[in-house]
C-alpha cells in the first residue's frame, strides 16, 4: 500500500501545478483583447460622420458673399509678412530672386487650396480641414486634425498680437515697453515673456467683443481693415515702381539671384508660411449664401491676389535699393526713407497694422467655428456647440478660446513656438489632400429614406463616404461578387478597376469599390514620407554612401509612382455641378509630397513639441471624445453572427446565416435559421 500510495501522492503532487497553470491561463485569456473586439474598436477609430441630406440646413446665419469670403481670405494671407518677410527674406535667403521664391510658394499654396475649394464646395460645413478629413478618412485622424489647428489659431493669434503691439510701441518709441518694466517689473521666468504685454491682450479682448456680435460685424470690420491695407499696398506700388531703378539688380549689386537655385529653394520654404490663411474661407462655409460656387471662388481669387502683391511687393522692394542693404525689421519704411520719402513710413505703419488686425480677425473668426464643429460632432465638450439665437455665432467658443489667446499674448513668449504653427498647417494639407483622393473613388451615397438603428445597409449605402452602420457580417456572394455582377457592362461605380486594365489587374476585382485606392493613398503616403526622409536626412544625419543614396531614392519613388498609378488604374467620381481640383490623384499626390517633405525641414523641437501636444489630444480623445460621438450613438449594437458557406460541384451557392443572441428563443414554428439559396 505505501508505494502505490506515495505513487498517488506524487501524481497528485505533479498535477496539482498543472492544474492551476490551467485556471490562471483561463483568467488571463478572459483579460485579453478578443479579435472582434479589437475590429470593433478599430472600426470605430476609422468611422466617418454621417452627412444631412439637406448640407444647406444650419443654425448659421448664411451672409457672406463672394467678395465676403475673398477679402476674409486675403485679410488672413496678407498680413504683417508682406510687411516683413519679404524684406528678410531678400536679404538674408534669397535676394532679389525672393519673386521667383513667391511664384514657386504661391503655386504650391494652389495645390492645397485646390482640395480645400473642392471639399468646401462638397461639404459645406464649419470645420475646414477636421470635417473634410471627418468625412473621408476616420474620426480619430479628423480630431487630431481639429486638434493641431486648434492650438495653431491660438498661438498665431497670439504671436500676431504681440507683433502688433511691438509695431504700434516702435512708433511711440517703446514708451509703452519702458512704462511697463518700470512699473510692472520684468520677468526672467523660462517660457515667460520679459514683460507682460497688455497693449496685445487688450487688441486681442477688444477684437473678441467684435467677433461675437456676428458674422456681418465681422466682415464689416475686415472690410475696412483690408480696403486701407490694399490702398496702402497700391500705393507702395505706384511709388516703388516710380522710383526703380533697374541696376540694383545687376552684377555690381550682386545680380538677381545672388544665392543660387538653393537660395531660391530655400525662400520657397519660407515664403510658403505667408499663404496659410486661405483655410478661413473654408472654415467660414456654412455662413455662406451660395458655397457652392463662392467658396472655390473665393479661394482662387484671394490666393491670386495676395500672391500678386507679394511678387509686385518684392520686385519694388529690391528695384528701390540694394537688396543687401534692406533692413529686415522694417524693409519697406527703411527704404522709403532712403529715397527721401520719409513721410511714406507713416502710411505703411497704417498698413501693416490694418493688415495685422485682419490676420487678427482671422484667426478668431476661424477657432471657434472649428470647435463648434468638433463639439457638434461630440468629440469636444457640448458647451462649444451653443449658438447664440441673436447673433447666430457660437459666443462660448469666442469668448472662452479669446480670452485663452488674450491669457497667451500677455504672459508667455511666443518666439519659441511660432515655429509650432508650420507643422499643424502642413499637416492639415496633408489629410486634405489624401481625403480628395479617397472621396473622389468612393461611391456616392444614395439617396433614400434613413435605415432603422439595427437595420443592415444595402451594399450601396455601405459603400458611400458617410455610412454609420457597422458591416455585422458579409456575405459570401456579395463579397465575391458573383451574384448579379456583369463584368462586361460598361457602367462602372467610382472605386472599380476600368474596363482596360481588367485583363492586367483581374485579381483586383474582387475587392469592394475604394478599397484598393485607400490601400494604395496609404503606400503613397508612407512612400512620401520615406522618400522625403532620404531627400532631407539622408547626406546629413543618415551619411548614406553615394550607391545607397540613390538605390533608396529610386526604390521610394517607384513605389510612389505605382501607387499613383494603382489609384489611376479605377474609375472615379464622374463631374458634378460642384467645383473638382483637376489632375486627380495628380494633384493631391504632388500636394502630399511637398508638404511632407516641408515638414521634415522643421527642427527637432518643433517635432517633440508636436509629439506633446498630440498625447494630450490623445488623452481627451479617449477620455471624452470616443465616448460622446454621435457616430457611437449611431451605431447598431453588437450581434455575434456566424456565416458558413457551402459551394457544391454543380455550381449553386447555399448561404447560411444564423445570428447568435442571447435574447429569448423564437416564437414556435419559426425556424431559427435563415437559408437562402442562389443559383449562378
Amino acid at each position: 500500500m505505501e508505494p502505490e500510495h506515495s505513487q498517488s501522492a506524487a501524481l497528485h503532487a505533479f498535477l496539482l501545478p498543472t492544474r492551476f497553470s490551467q485556471q490562471g491561463t483561463c483568467r488571463m485569456a478572459r483579460w485579453l483583447p478578443r479579435s472582434t473586439d479589437l475590429t470593433r474598436f478599430c472600426q470605430k477609430l476609422n468611422r466617418v460622420k454621417t452627412l444631412e441630406a439637406d448640407m444647406m440646413e444650419t443654425s448659421f446665419n448664411r451672409c457672406l458673399s463672394t467678395i465676403d469670403l475673398t477679402l476674409l481670405g486675403i485679410g488672413g494671407m496678407v498680413g504683417s509678412g508682406l510687411y516683413v518677410l519679404t524684406g528678410t527674406v531678400a536679404k538674408e535667403i534669397a535676394g532679389p530672386a525672393v519673386i521667383v521664391s513667391f511664384i514657386i510658394a504661391g503655386f504650391a499654396s494652389l495645390l492645397a487650396a485646390l482640395c480645400y475649394a473642392e471639399f468646401g464646395a462638397r461639404v459645406p460645413k464649419t470645420g475646414s480641414a477636421y470635417m473634410f478629413t471627418y468625412v473621408s478618412v476616420g474620426e480619430i485622424w479628423a480630431f487630431l486634425i481639429g486638434w493641431n489647428v486648434l492650438l495653431e489659431y491660438m498661438i498665431g493669434g497670439a504671436a500676431v498680437a504681440r507683433a502688433w503691439s511691438g509695431y504700434l510701441d516702435s512708433i511711440f518709441n517703446h514708451k509703452i515697453k519702458n512704462f511697463t518694466e518700470t512699473h510692472v517689473g520684468i520677468w526672467q521666468v523660462p517660457f515667460l515673456a520679459h514683460y507682460p504685454d497688455f497693449l496685445a491682450a487688450a487688441i486681442l479682448l477688444v477684437a473678441t467683443a467684435f467677433i461675437s456680435f456676428g458674422a456681418k460685424v465681422s466682415s464689416w470690420l475686415n472690410h475696412v481693415f483690408s480696403a486701407v491695407s490694399m490702398g496702402v499696398i497700391l500705393f507702395i506700388l505706384i511709388m516703388g515702381f516710380v522710383l526703380a531703378q533697374p541696376k540694383n539688380w545687376s552684377a555690381q549689386e550682386g545680380g538677381f539671384a545672388p544665392y543660387g537655385l538653393s537660395g531660391i529653394m530655400a525662400g520657397t520654404a519660407t515664403c510658403f508660411y505667408a499663404f496659410v490663411g486661405f483655410d478661413v474661407i473654408a472654415a467660414s462655409s456654412e455662413e455662406a449664401r451660395n458655397p457652392q460656387k463662392a467658396v472655390p471662388r473665393a479661394i482662387a481669387f484671394s490666393l491670386g491676389l495676395a500672391t500678386g502683391a507679394y511678387i509686385l511687393v518684392s520686385m519694388v522692394l529690391t528695384l528701390m535699393v540694394p537688396w543687401h542693404t534692406l533692413d529686415p525689421d522694417s524693409a519697406l519704411a527703411d527704404a522709403f526713407y532712403r529715397r527721401g520719402y520719409s513721410w511714406a513710413g507713416f502710411l505703411v505703419a497704417a498698413g501693416s497694422i490694418c493688415a495685422m488686425n485682419t490676420v487678427l480677425l482671422s484667426n478668431l473668426f476661424s477657432l471657434p467655428r472649428i470647435v463648434y464643429a468638433m463639439a457638434e460632432d461630440g468629440l469636444f465638450f457640448q458647451v462649444f456647440s451653443r449658438v447664440h439665437p441673436r447673433t447666430q455665432v457660437p459666443v462660448i467658443g469666442i469668448v472662452v478660446f479669446g480670452l485663452l489667446m488674450a491669457l497667451l499674448a500677455l504672459v508667455f513668449d511666443l518666439e519659441a513656438l511660432v515655429q509650432f504653427l508650420s507643422i499643424g498647417t502642413l499637416l492639415a494639407y496633408t489629410f486634405v489632400a489624401a481625403s480628395i483622393i479617397v472621396l473622389r473613388f468612393q461611391q456616392q451615397k444614395a439617396d433614400g429614406p434613413a435605415q432603422p438603428a439595427g437595420s443592415q445597409p444595402n451594399p450601396e449605402q455601405r459603400e458611400g463616404i458617410a455610412a454609420p452602420e457597422l458591416k455585422e457580417y458579409e456575405s459570401f456572394s456579395d463579397k465575391l461578387q458573383l451574384v448579379g455582377s456583369d463584368k462586361s457592362k460598361e457602367h462602372r461605380e467610382p472605386g472599380q478597376l476600368k474596363a482596360a486594365f481588367e485583363p492586367y489587374l483581374e485579381f483586383l476585382s474582387d475587392f469592394y469599390p475604394g478599397e484598393v485606392v485607400t490601400v494604395a493613398v496609404v503606400t503613397l503616403m508612407v512612400s512620401a514620407v520615406c522618400l522625403c526622409s532620404i531627400l532631407v536626412f539622408g547626406n546629413t544625419h543618415l551619411h548614406l554612401p553615394t550607391w545607397s543614396y540613390f538605390l533608396l531614392l529610386v526604390l521610394f519613388s517607384l513605389g510612389f509612382v505605382l501607387s499613383l498609378l494603382l489609384i489611376w488604374a479605377h474609375e472615379q467620381q464622374r463631374s458634378t455641378q460642384t467645383f473638382q481640383i483637376p489632375l486627380v490623384p495628380l494633384s493631391p499626390a504632388l500636394s502630399i509630397v511637398l508638404n511632407i517633405y516641408l515638414m521634415l525641414k522643421l527642427s527637432y523641437m518643433t517635432w517633440l513639441r508636436f509629439a506633446i501636444w498630440l498625447i494630450l489630444g490623445l488623452l481627451v480623445y479617449f477620455g471624452y471624445g470616443i465616448w460622446h460621438s454621435k457616430e457611437n450613438l449611431r451605431e447598431p449594437r453588437p450581434q455575434r453572427v456566424s456565416a458558413r458557406y457551402v459551394v457544391f460541384p454543380s455550381g449553386s451557392l447555399e448561404e447560411t446565416v444564423q445570428a447568435v443572441q442571447p435574447s429569448p428563443q423564437p416564437a414556435a414554428g419559426l425556424p431559427d435559421t435563415d437559408t437562402t439559396e442562389v443559383k449562378r
